[in-house]
Protein backbone atom coordinates (compact mmCIF):
# COMPACT_ATOMS: atom_id res chain seq x y z
CA UNK A 1 0.00 0.00 0.00
CA UNK A 2 1.13 3.52 -0.88
CA UNK A 3 1.32 5.24 2.55
CA UNK A 4 0.47 8.69 2.48
CA UNK A 5 2.26 10.80 5.52
CA UNK A 6 -0.41 12.42 7.74
CA UNK A 7 -0.83 15.85 8.33
CA UNK A 8 -1.35 14.79 12.14
CA UNK A 9 0.11 12.11 14.13
CA UNK A 10 -1.53 8.94 14.64
CA UNK A 11 -2.28 7.86 18.38
CA UNK A 12 -2.58 4.71 19.98
CA UNK A 13 -3.22 3.95 23.37
CA UNK A 14 -1.80 0.61 24.84
CA UNK A 15 -3.59 -0.05 27.72
CA UNK A 16 -3.37 -2.78 30.20
CA UNK A 17 -5.34 -3.79 33.43
CA UNK A 18 -4.68 -3.85 36.73
CA UNK A 19 -0.73 -3.16 36.63
CA UNK A 20 1.22 -1.68 39.48
CA UNK A 21 3.77 0.53 38.58
CA UNK A 22 6.47 -1.06 40.43
CA UNK A 23 6.56 -3.78 37.80
CA UNK A 24 9.12 -1.43 35.97
CA UNK A 25 12.66 -0.64 35.92
CA UNK A 26 12.45 2.81 35.97
CA UNK A 27 10.75 2.53 39.50
CA UNK A 28 13.47 0.03 40.35
CA UNK A 29 12.24 -3.26 40.31
CA UNK A 30 14.71 -5.34 39.44
CA UNK A 31 13.30 -8.61 37.28
CA UNK A 32 13.80 -6.79 33.60
CA UNK A 33 10.29 -7.01 32.74
CA UNK A 34 9.80 -3.81 30.98
CA UNK A 35 12.64 -3.01 28.88
CA UNK A 36 10.46 -1.67 26.51
CA UNK A 37 8.45 0.17 28.33
CA UNK A 38 11.28 1.43 30.52
CA UNK A 39 13.07 2.14 26.76
CA UNK A 40 9.58 4.33 26.30
CA UNK A 41 9.94 6.02 29.21
CA UNK A 42 13.33 7.14 29.05
CA UNK A 43 13.63 8.55 25.56
CA UNK A 44 9.77 9.75 25.64
CA UNK A 45 8.10 10.90 28.59
CA UNK A 46 7.67 9.15 31.89
CA UNK A 47 4.93 10.74 34.05
CA UNK A 48 6.48 9.46 37.20
CA UNK A 49 3.41 10.40 39.28
CA UNK A 50 0.43 9.09 37.10
CA UNK A 51 -2.70 8.25 39.31
CA UNK A 52 -6.31 6.56 38.70
CA UNK A 53 -9.33 8.69 39.08
CA UNK A 54 -11.01 5.75 39.88
CA UNK A 55 -9.70 1.78 41.43
CA UNK A 56 -12.16 -0.20 39.19
CA UNK A 57 -12.23 -1.24 35.74
CA UNK A 58 -15.36 -0.07 34.53
CA UNK A 59 -15.20 3.76 35.94
CA UNK A 60 -11.83 4.24 35.10
CA UNK A 61 -12.76 3.32 31.32
CA UNK A 62 -15.35 5.80 31.32
CA UNK A 63 -12.97 8.63 32.24
CA UNK A 64 -10.79 7.87 30.59
CA UNK A 65 -13.05 7.90 27.09
CA UNK A 66 -14.70 11.00 28.44
CA UNK A 67 -12.44 13.58 30.31
CA UNK A 68 -14.47 13.72 33.17
CA UNK A 69 -14.81 11.97 37.10
CA UNK A 70 -16.90 9.01 36.94
CA UNK A 71 -19.39 10.32 38.89
CA UNK A 72 -20.04 12.99 36.05
CA UNK A 73 -19.94 10.06 33.51
CA UNK A 74 -22.63 8.17 36.06
CA UNK A 75 -20.34 5.10 35.79
CA UNK A 76 -19.31 5.21 39.45
CA UNK A 77 -19.11 1.94 39.60
CA UNK A 78 -18.62 -1.57 37.55
CA UNK A 79 -21.75 -2.42 35.49
CA UNK A 80 -23.22 0.83 33.89
CA UNK A 81 -23.55 1.57 30.44
CA UNK A 82 -21.78 4.22 29.05
CA UNK A 83 -24.60 6.79 28.03
CA UNK A 84 -24.72 6.78 24.33
CA UNK A 85 -24.57 10.62 24.07
CA UNK A 86 -21.74 10.85 26.11
CA UNK A 87 -19.06 13.02 24.63
CA UNK A 88 -16.19 10.52 23.70
CA UNK A 89 -12.23 10.20 23.07
CA UNK A 90 -13.46 8.02 19.64
CA UNK A 91 -16.21 10.76 18.83
CA UNK A 92 -13.64 13.84 18.90
CA UNK A 93 -11.07 12.17 16.97
CA UNK A 94 -13.43 10.74 14.43
CA UNK A 95 -14.44 14.09 14.55
CA UNK A 96 -11.42 15.53 13.54
CA UNK A 97 -11.38 12.87 10.39
CA UNK A 98 -9.47 10.44 12.12
CA UNK A 99 -10.19 6.47 11.33
CA UNK A 100 -10.70 5.35 14.84
CA UNK A 101 -10.27 1.34 16.01
CA UNK A 102 -10.90 -0.11 19.49
CA UNK A 103 -9.28 -3.67 20.01
CA UNK A 104 -10.01 -5.64 23.38
CA UNK A 105 -12.00 -4.94 26.14
CA UNK A 106 -14.45 -2.10 26.70
CA UNK A 107 -16.35 -2.83 30.30
CA UNK A 108 -18.68 0.03 29.21
CA UNK A 109 -21.55 -1.95 27.30
CA UNK A 110 -25.26 -2.71 28.23
CA UNK A 111 -25.81 -6.55 28.17
CA UNK A 112 -23.32 -8.84 29.18
CA UNK A 113 -19.67 -9.89 28.79
CA UNK A 114 -19.79 -10.66 25.20
CA UNK A 115 -20.93 -8.52 21.63
CA UNK A 116 -21.09 -4.66 22.74
CA UNK A 117 -24.20 -3.17 20.51
CA UNK A 118 -23.19 0.00 18.36
CA UNK A 119 -24.89 2.64 20.07
CA UNK A 120 -22.61 2.12 23.37
CA UNK A 121 -19.23 1.74 21.25
CA UNK A 122 -18.70 6.00 21.74
CA UNK A 123 -17.53 6.58 18.44
CA UNK A 124 -15.05 3.55 17.12
CA UNK A 125 -15.28 3.22 13.59
CA UNK A 126 -13.96 -0.13 13.65
CA UNK A 127 -14.59 -2.89 16.58
CA UNK A 128 -12.94 -5.94 17.56
CA UNK A 129 -13.87 -6.33 21.29
CA UNK A 130 -15.46 -7.89 24.04
CA UNK A 131 -17.31 -5.65 27.11
CA UNK A 132 -15.83 -8.07 29.76
CA UNK A 133 -12.96 -9.93 28.21
CA UNK A 134 -11.99 -11.86 31.34
CA UNK A 135 -15.28 -13.60 30.83
CA UNK A 136 -15.24 -13.91 26.83
CA UNK A 137 -11.74 -15.81 26.99
CA UNK A 138 -8.99 -17.48 28.49
CA UNK A 139 -5.10 -17.16 27.95
CA UNK A 140 -5.06 -19.69 25.19
CA UNK A 141 -8.69 -18.87 24.39
CA UNK A 142 -9.22 -15.80 22.78
CA UNK A 143 -12.90 -14.64 21.91
CA UNK A 144 -14.12 -11.47 20.73
CA UNK A 145 -16.98 -9.77 18.49
CA UNK A 146 -16.59 -8.14 15.58
CA UNK A 147 -18.58 -5.17 14.37
CA UNK A 148 -21.13 -6.75 13.31
CA UNK A 149 -21.75 -8.61 16.99
CA UNK A 150 -20.29 -12.10 15.94
CA UNK A 151 -17.49 -13.95 17.63
CA UNK A 152 -14.09 -14.10 16.37
CA UNK A 153 -11.58 -16.43 17.60
CA UNK A 154 -7.74 -15.52 17.84
CA UNK A 155 -5.00 -17.76 17.86
CA UNK A 156 -2.32 -17.46 20.37
CA UNK A 157 -1.74 -16.14 23.74
CA UNK A 158 -4.36 -13.48 24.52
CA UNK A 159 -1.99 -10.98 24.65
CA UNK A 160 -0.19 -12.00 21.32
CA UNK A 161 -3.70 -12.37 20.05
CA UNK A 162 -4.45 -9.04 19.83
CA UNK A 163 -1.52 -7.24 19.72
CA UNK A 164 -1.61 -9.14 15.97
CA UNK A 165 -4.73 -7.96 15.70
CA UNK A 166 -3.69 -4.32 16.47
CA UNK A 167 -0.33 -4.80 14.22
CA UNK A 168 -2.95 -5.74 11.12
CA UNK A 169 -5.04 -2.72 11.83
CA UNK A 170 -1.89 -0.68 12.05
CA UNK A 171 -0.87 -1.93 8.25
CA UNK A 172 -4.08 -1.31 6.63
CA UNK A 173 -4.91 2.04 7.42
CA UNK A 174 -1.18 3.42 6.88
CA UNK A 175 -3.02 6.34 4.78
CA UNK A 176 -5.12 7.81 6.82
CA UNK A 177 -4.40 9.09 9.99
CA UNK A 178 -5.95 7.13 12.55
CA UNK A 179 -6.53 6.49 16.82
CA UNK A 180 -6.25 3.06 18.20
CA UNK A 181 -7.02 1.67 21.27
CA UNK A 182 -5.34 -1.51 22.40
CA UNK A 183 -7.20 -2.37 26.12
CA UNK A 184 -5.89 -5.72 27.23
CA UNK A 185 -6.94 -7.74 30.31
CA UNK A 186 -3.50 -8.92 31.28
CA UNK A 187 -2.43 -8.53 33.84
CA UNK A 188 -5.63 -8.56 35.47
CA UNK A 189 -6.95 -12.14 37.01
CA UNK A 190 -9.05 -14.67 35.56
CA UNK A 191 -12.49 -14.44 36.86
CA UNK A 192 -13.17 -18.19 36.73
CA UNK A 193 -10.10 -19.06 38.54
CA UNK A 194 -8.91 -16.65 40.69
CA UNK A 195 -5.45 -16.91 38.93
CA UNK A 196 -2.80 -15.30 36.85
CA UNK A 197 -2.53 -16.87 34.04
CA UNK A 198 0.51 -16.56 31.93
CA UNK A 199 2.20 -17.89 29.01
CA UNK A 200 3.48 -21.00 29.38
CA UNK A 201 7.34 -21.04 30.91
CA UNK A 202 6.87 -17.73 32.23
CA UNK A 203 5.22 -18.28 35.78
CA UNK A 204 8.30 -20.33 36.38
CA UNK A 205 10.93 -17.41 35.71
CA UNK A 206 9.30 -15.22 38.62
CA UNK A 207 8.89 -17.80 41.28
CA UNK A 208 10.82 -16.59 44.53
CA UNK A 209 12.00 -13.62 43.05
CA UNK A 210 11.88 -10.16 44.42
CA UNK A 211 8.24 -9.31 45.62
CA UNK A 212 7.15 -5.52 46.45
CA UNK A 213 7.64 -4.35 50.12
CA UNK A 214 4.20 -4.15 50.61
CA UNK A 215 3.47 -7.03 49.62
CA UNK A 216 6.66 -8.72 51.54
CA UNK A 217 4.70 -7.43 54.76
CA UNK A 218 1.26 -7.85 53.89
CA UNK A 219 1.29 -11.59 52.49
CA UNK A 220 -2.57 -11.87 50.71
CA UNK A 221 -2.15 -14.01 47.60
CA UNK A 222 0.96 -12.51 47.11
CA UNK A 223 2.80 -15.84 47.03
CA UNK A 224 0.05 -18.08 44.97
CA UNK A 225 -0.26 -15.23 42.29
CA UNK A 226 2.73 -12.75 41.97
CA UNK A 227 4.82 -15.15 39.69
CA UNK A 228 2.38 -15.90 37.74
CA UNK A 229 1.31 -11.86 37.45
CA UNK A 230 5.27 -11.12 36.39
CA UNK A 231 4.65 -13.14 33.72
CA UNK A 232 1.97 -11.52 32.03
CA UNK A 233 3.38 -8.45 32.49
CA UNK A 234 6.55 -9.76 30.92
CA UNK A 235 4.58 -10.92 27.88
CA UNK A 236 2.68 -7.53 27.94
CA UNK A 237 5.96 -5.39 27.50
CA UNK A 238 7.28 -7.80 24.56
CA UNK A 239 4.19 -7.39 22.91
CA UNK A 240 4.96 -3.48 23.17
CA UNK A 241 8.30 -4.09 21.70
CA UNK A 242 6.46 -5.79 18.67
CA UNK A 243 3.98 -2.59 18.61
CA UNK A 244 6.61 -0.18 18.24
CA UNK A 245 8.77 -2.52 15.95
CA UNK A 246 5.84 -2.70 13.46
CA UNK A 247 5.39 0.96 13.55
CA UNK A 248 8.99 1.23 12.78
CA UNK A 249 9.46 -1.22 9.59
CA UNK A 250 5.80 0.48 7.97
CA UNK A 251 8.25 4.20 8.73
CA UNK A 252 5.21 4.79 10.80
CA UNK A 253 7.07 5.59 14.29
CA UNK A 254 8.17 9.10 13.94
CA UNK A 255 4.60 10.10 12.85
CA UNK A 256 2.83 7.94 16.01
CA UNK A 257 1.93 9.05 19.98
CA UNK A 258 2.10 5.72 22.13
CA UNK A 259 0.77 6.16 25.49
CA UNK A 260 1.24 3.34 28.23
CA UNK A 261 -0.76 3.25 30.89
CA UNK A 262 -3.35 0.90 32.77
CA UNK A 263 -6.96 1.73 35.02
CA UNK A 264 -5.40 0.70 38.29
CA UNK A 265 -3.09 -1.16 40.12
CA UNK A 266 -3.33 -4.68 42.65
CA UNK A 267 -2.81 -5.13 46.13
CA UNK A 268 -3.01 -9.18 46.10
CA UNK A 269 -5.76 -8.50 48.83
CA UNK A 270 -3.99 -7.09 51.49
CA UNK A 271 -5.54 -3.82 51.71
CA UNK A 272 -9.31 -5.49 51.18
CA UNK A 273 -10.93 -8.70 50.39
CA UNK A 274 -9.73 -8.55 46.88
CA UNK A 275 -7.48 -6.60 44.95
CA UNK A 276 -8.27 -2.83 43.78
CA UNK A 277 -10.51 -0.34 45.21
CA UNK A 278 -8.27 0.85 47.99
CA UNK A 279 -6.83 4.60 48.36
CA UNK A 280 -3.39 2.81 48.28
CA UNK A 281 -0.71 3.07 45.30
CA UNK A 282 -0.53 -0.40 45.12
CA UNK A 283 -4.16 -0.05 43.94
CA UNK A 284 -4.50 3.70 42.34
CA UNK A 285 -0.57 4.57 40.98
CA UNK A 286 -0.45 3.79 37.25
CA UNK A 287 2.96 3.14 34.71
CA UNK A 288 2.60 5.68 32.72
CA UNK A 289 4.93 6.75 29.58
CA UNK A 290 4.11 8.39 26.49
CA UNK A 291 6.19 8.43 22.99
CA UNK A 292 6.09 10.27 19.23
CA UNK A 293 5.43 13.80 18.33
CA UNK A 294 5.47 15.95 21.05
CA UNK A 295 6.74 13.53 24.01
CA UNK A 296 10.16 12.98 22.59
CA UNK A 297 12.86 13.86 24.69
CA UNK A 298 10.09 14.98 27.22
CA UNK A 299 12.15 13.94 30.41
CA UNK A 300 10.63 12.41 33.55
CA UNK A 301 7.36 14.63 34.99
CA UNK A 302 7.47 15.15 38.61
CA UNK A 303 4.06 16.92 38.19
CA UNK A 304 1.31 14.71 39.70
CA UNK A 305 -1.11 13.48 37.22
CA UNK A 306 -4.04 12.03 36.81
CA UNK A 307 -5.86 9.41 34.81
CA UNK A 308 -8.47 11.73 33.61
CA UNK A 309 -5.76 14.05 32.33
CA UNK A 310 -4.89 11.84 29.63
CA UNK A 311 -7.58 12.36 27.43
CA UNK A 312 -7.21 16.06 27.38
CA UNK A 313 -3.30 15.69 26.55
CA UNK A 314 -3.86 13.04 23.85
CA UNK A 315 -6.43 15.68 21.65
CA UNK A 316 -3.77 18.50 22.63
CA UNK A 317 -0.65 16.23 21.33
CA UNK A 318 -2.68 15.37 18.36
CA UNK A 319 -3.57 19.36 17.19
CA UNK A 320 -6.88 18.96 18.47
CA UNK A 321 -9.43 21.33 20.84
CA UNK A 322 -9.87 20.30 24.11
CA UNK A 323 -13.11 20.36 25.05
CA UNK A 324 -14.51 22.91 27.88
CA UNK A 325 -16.01 20.58 29.97
CA UNK A 326 -13.39 18.12 29.96
CA UNK A 327 -12.49 18.28 33.80
CA UNK A 328 -8.25 17.25 33.22
CA UNK A 329 -6.02 19.22 31.22
CA UNK A 330 -3.02 18.30 28.93
CA UNK A 331 0.45 17.83 30.16
CA UNK A 332 1.80 18.71 26.99
CA UNK A 333 2.60 22.57 28.71
CA UNK A 334 4.41 19.95 31.57
CA UNK A 335 7.05 18.74 28.95
CA UNK A 336 7.90 22.13 28.00
CA UNK A 337 8.52 23.56 31.84
CA UNK A 338 5.37 25.06 31.89
CA UNK A 339 4.17 24.40 35.24
CA UNK A 340 2.10 27.45 36.45
CA UNK A 341 -1.08 26.38 37.77
CA UNK A 342 -0.96 22.87 37.35
CA UNK A 343 -2.42 21.01 41.09
CA UNK A 344 -0.36 19.82 43.14
CA UNK A 345 -2.42 16.82 44.15
CA UNK A 346 -4.42 14.10 42.13
CA UNK A 347 -7.87 12.94 43.68
CA UNK A 348 -9.65 9.69 43.59
CA UNK A 349 -13.07 8.64 44.01
CA UNK A 350 -13.60 5.04 45.34
CA UNK A 351 -16.77 2.69 45.03
CA UNK A 352 -17.68 -0.61 45.30
CA UNK A 353 -15.44 -1.44 48.44
CA UNK A 354 -16.65 1.53 49.89
CA UNK A 355 -17.81 5.28 48.96
CA UNK A 356 -14.37 6.73 49.10
CA UNK A 357 -11.94 9.61 48.55
CA UNK A 358 -8.62 10.61 48.83
CA UNK A 359 -6.19 12.68 47.61
CA UNK A 360 -2.59 12.03 46.83
CA UNK A 361 0.38 15.08 47.01
CA UNK A 362 4.07 14.16 46.52
CA UNK A 363 4.23 13.70 50.58
CA UNK A 364 0.98 12.70 51.59
CA UNK A 365 -2.37 10.30 51.70
CA UNK A 366 -4.94 11.37 53.01
CA UNK A 367 -8.15 9.20 52.49
CA UNK A 368 -12.14 9.20 54.05
CA UNK A 369 -14.21 6.60 53.79
CA UNK A 370 -18.28 7.33 54.19
CA UNK A 371 -19.51 5.08 56.99
CA UNK A 372 -23.25 5.19 56.17
CA UNK A 373 -22.05 4.60 52.29
CA UNK A 374 -23.31 1.78 49.98
CA UNK A 375 -20.25 1.10 47.57
CA UNK A 376 -22.25 -0.77 44.86
CA UNK A 377 -25.15 1.67 45.45
CA UNK A 378 -24.22 5.64 46.23
CA UNK A 379 -21.95 7.72 43.75
CA UNK A 380 -21.63 10.25 46.69
CA UNK A 381 -22.13 10.55 50.10
CA UNK A 382 -22.59 13.92 53.08
CA UNK A 383 -20.54 12.29 55.78
CA UNK A 384 -17.31 10.90 55.67
CA UNK A 385 -14.77 9.71 58.34
CA UNK A 386 -10.99 10.21 57.87
CA UNK A 387 -9.23 6.74 57.62
CA UNK A 388 -5.71 6.82 56.62
CA UNK A 389 -2.85 9.32 56.17
CA UNK A 390 0.65 8.00 55.15
CA UNK A 391 3.77 10.27 54.47
CA UNK A 392 4.57 8.72 51.22
CA UNK A 393 8.13 10.48 51.37
CA UNK A 394 9.17 7.87 54.42
CA UNK A 395 6.47 5.38 53.68
CA UNK A 396 6.55 4.79 49.99
CA UNK A 397 4.30 1.67 50.34
CA UNK A 398 2.14 2.73 53.10
CA UNK A 399 2.87 0.56 56.12
CA UNK A 400 2.21 3.51 58.52
CA UNK A 401 -1.16 4.84 58.97
CA UNK A 402 -0.64 7.93 60.83
CA UNK A 403 -4.15 8.76 60.79
CA UNK A 404 -4.90 8.71 64.89
CA UNK A 405 -1.32 10.66 65.59
CA UNK A 406 -1.80 13.75 67.58
CA UNK A 407 1.16 14.92 65.97
CA UNK A 408 -0.54 14.83 62.56
CA UNK A 409 -3.67 16.56 63.62
CA UNK A 410 -2.08 20.02 61.56
CA UNK A 411 -1.38 17.88 58.53
CA UNK A 412 -5.13 16.13 58.61
CA UNK A 413 -6.47 19.57 58.80
CA UNK A 414 -4.95 21.02 56.12
CA UNK A 415 -5.71 18.08 53.85
CA UNK A 416 -9.33 18.01 54.52
CA UNK A 417 -9.80 21.37 53.33
CA UNK A 418 -7.90 20.28 50.36
CA UNK A 419 -9.87 17.40 49.64
CA UNK A 420 -13.27 19.40 50.34
CA UNK A 421 -11.97 21.80 47.34
CA UNK A 422 -11.18 19.04 45.23
CA UNK A 423 -14.58 17.16 45.42
CA UNK A 424 -16.67 20.45 45.24
CA UNK A 425 -14.55 21.15 42.29
CA UNK A 426 -14.99 17.42 40.67
CA UNK A 427 -18.68 18.60 40.78
CA UNK A 428 -20.20 17.43 44.57
CA UNK A 429 -21.52 18.79 47.05
CA UNK A 430 -19.31 19.49 50.20
CA UNK A 431 -19.60 17.26 52.89
CA UNK A 432 -18.88 16.77 56.56
CA UNK A 433 -15.55 15.06 56.91
CA UNK A 434 -14.79 14.01 60.39
CA UNK A 435 -11.45 13.64 62.25
CA UNK A 436 -10.43 10.68 63.40
CA UNK A 437 -10.11 9.96 66.96
CA UNK A 438 -6.33 10.92 67.65
CA UNK A 439 -3.89 9.37 70.19
CA UNK A 440 -0.60 10.57 72.11
CA UNK A 441 2.32 10.30 69.40
CA UNK A 442 3.79 6.98 69.67
CA UNK A 443 0.55 5.36 71.76
CA UNK A 444 0.29 1.95 70.37
CA UNK A 445 -3.88 0.88 70.95
CA UNK A 446 -3.99 -1.59 68.38
CA UNK A 447 -2.97 -1.28 63.90
CA UNK A 448 -5.22 -0.66 61.34
CA UNK A 449 -4.83 -3.37 58.74
CA UNK A 450 -1.53 -2.60 57.08
CA UNK A 451 -0.11 -0.89 59.59
CA UNK A 452 2.87 -1.73 61.13
CA UNK A 453 4.36 0.78 63.17
CA UNK A 454 4.34 5.04 63.90
CA UNK A 455 6.04 8.09 62.55
CA UNK A 456 5.93 11.36 63.10
CA UNK A 457 6.37 14.10 60.16
CA UNK A 458 9.53 16.51 59.74
CA UNK A 459 7.66 19.04 58.35
CA UNK A 460 4.33 20.30 56.62
CA UNK A 461 5.33 20.54 53.63
CA UNK A 462 2.13 19.00 50.93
Amino acid sequence: MARIRPDRPNVIVFFTDQQRWDAAGVFGNPLELMPNFDRMATQGTHVYNCFTCQPVCGPARASLQTGLYATNTGCFRNGIAIQPDAVTLGHLFRQAGYRTGYIGKWHLGEHGPGAVDPQFRSGYDDWLGSNALEFTSDAYNTVMYDGAGKPVKLPGYRVDALTDAAIRYIDQHQAQPFYLMMSFIEPHFQNHRDDYPAPDGYEERYRGRWIPPDLAALGGTTHQHLAGYWGMIKRLDEALGRLLDALKSLGLREDTIVLFTTDHGCHFKTRNGEYKRSCHDSSIRLPTALTGPGFESGGQLREMVSLVDLPATLLDAAGLPVPAHFQGGSILPLTRGEREGWPEEVYVQISESQVGRCIRTKRWKYSVVAPDGDGGKDPYAARYVEEFLYDVASDPYELRNLVHEASHAEVRAMLRQRLIARMIEAGEKAPTIEPAESRPSGQRLGFAEGEVGLETPRRLKL
